[in-house]
C-alpha cells in the first residue's frame, strides 16, 4: 500500500493485530453502510475517521495492519483560548483497544457462523460467499444522526452527506494527499440555532430537521453520556427512549440499538427484509405493508431462527 501523507499528518509505525479473514473482512464490513466514515484509499487499504483520529487499515493473511495518523496543530491557538483540546498520541495498547473495541474483535464470528449455518440452511448457503461480516460497535451520538439521514437513500449518498456534514460541523483532524478529514460534529455543534438552515443548504433536504432536532433533544436530555448509557438497559427499553426521538422510527432505533447500544438481538427490518421473509423463508405475516405488528413479527421470527445475536447474523 502506497499513501502519500502530507508534512501535517505524520503516521505512528504500522501496527498489526492478529485477525484471520473468518473473524473479519475489512472490504465487506466497511463498505456495508454499518458506518459512513471510511473509504478505500488504495487497494487494500481503507482510510477513515475513528474517535477523534484518522486511521488506515489493511488485512495481510492473517493480521490487521493499522496506523493513525497525528492531528494537525493548528488549533493551538484555540486550545488556549479555550477550545477543544487536541486528542494526545496513542500508545500500541490504547490503539490495540480501540479497533478491538469498534470491531468487537472479542466475539468469535467464526463458531457464531456454524451456530447460524446449523439452523438455518439459507444461511449456510449464502455466508460461503461473505466470512467475516461482523457488526461494529460506533459512537451512539454519531450512528444516530447518520442513520437519521439514511431513510429514503442510498449508501454513496448518504456517505457524501455525512462527509459535507462533517467538514461544514466537525473539527478538522489532519489532510492526506490534499484531502481533509474532520471528527464527527458534537451535539452543540448540530443543536444550534442556524444548524437546520445551514443543512438544508448541504442538501439534506427534510433530514435536517430531523438531525437538527434530534441533537438538539438529546443535547438538553439524556446527553451523549446518557445516550450511551442506554447501552446497559434492556434491548426494548433503548428503543422506545430512541423512538421518541425526532424523526426516528423502528428501523432507525434498530440500527442505532444493533450498531452502538450493544443490542445483538436487534434486526433492522425494511422492504427488502420484509420480502426476503415472506419469499426465502415463508413466514406468514399479515397485512401488505410493513405495519409496526409486521415489523415486529418478522424481528421475532429472525431472533427465534438465529438467537441472541440474530442482528449479526442478519448482516451477513
Amino acid at each position: 500500500m502506497k499513501l502519500r501523507d502530507a508534512p501535517s499528518a505524520c503516521p505512528s509505525l504500522w501496527r498489526c493485530l492478529p485477525c484471520p479473514p473468518a473473524e473479519l473482512r475489512l472490504d465487506l464490513v466497511l463498505s456495508s453502510g454499518q458506518s459512513f466514515r471510511w473509504w478505500e484509499s488504495s487497494p487494500g487499504a481503507w482510510t477513515g475517521v475513528l474517535g477523534m483520529r484518522v486511521w488506515t487499515l489493511r488485512q495481510d493473511r492473517d493480521r490487521l495492519w493499522y496506523t493513525v495518523y497525528d492531528e494537525e496543530d493548528e488549533h493551538e491557538e484555540e486550545q488556549r483560548d479555550g477550545g477543544p483540546a487536541k486528542a494526545s498520541k496513542l500508545d500500541g495498547a490504547e490503539a490495540d483497544g480501540i479497533l478491538r473495541d469498534y470491531f468487537q474483535l472479542d466475539v468469535g464470528l467464526s463458531a457464531l457462523y456454524r451456530d447460524w449455518g446449523a439452523a438455518d440452511p439459507l444461511f449456510h448457503k449464502v455466508a460461503k460467499d461473505f466470512p467475516g461480516v461482523r457488526v461494529l460497535r460506533l459512537d451512539p451520538v454519531e450512528c444516530l444522526l447518520s442513520f437519521i439521514c439514511t431513510s429514503n437513500n442510498h449508501i454513496s449518498r448518504i456517505t457524501a452527506m455525512i462527509e459535507r456534514l462533517c467538514q461544514a460541523f466537525g473539527r478538522r483532524l489532519c489532510c492526506l494527499d490534499g484531502r481533509p478529514f474532520h471528527a464527527f460534529p458534537s451535539l452543540s455543534a448540530l443543536a444550534g440555532t442556524d444548524a437546520e438552515a445551514r443543512l438544508r443548504a448541504l442538501g439534506f433536504g427534510y433530514r435536517a430537521k430531523f438531525v437538527s432536532g434530534s441533537a438538539r433533544a438529546i443535547a438538553e436530555g439524556l446527553g451523549a453520556e446518557g445516550l450511551s448509557q442506554l447501552r446497559t438497559a434492556p434491548y426494548n427499553e433503548a428503543r422506545k427512549v430512541l423512538c421518541t426521538l425526532p424523526g426516528v422510527g423502528a428501523k432507525v432505533a434498530d440500527c442505532v440499538c444493533l450498531l452502538s447500544l450493544d443490542k445483538a438481538e436487534a434486526v433492522p427490518v425494511d422492504t427488502h427484509v420484509w420480502h426476503i421473509a415472506r419469499q426465502r423463508y415463508g413466514v406468514a405475516v399479515g397485512g401488505r405493508s410493513l405495519s409496526p405488528r409486521t415489523y415486529q413479527e418478522i424481528g421475532d421470527f429472525f431472533r427465534s431462527l438465529w438467537g441472541p445475536r440474530a442482528g449479526w447474523a442478519q448482516a451477513v
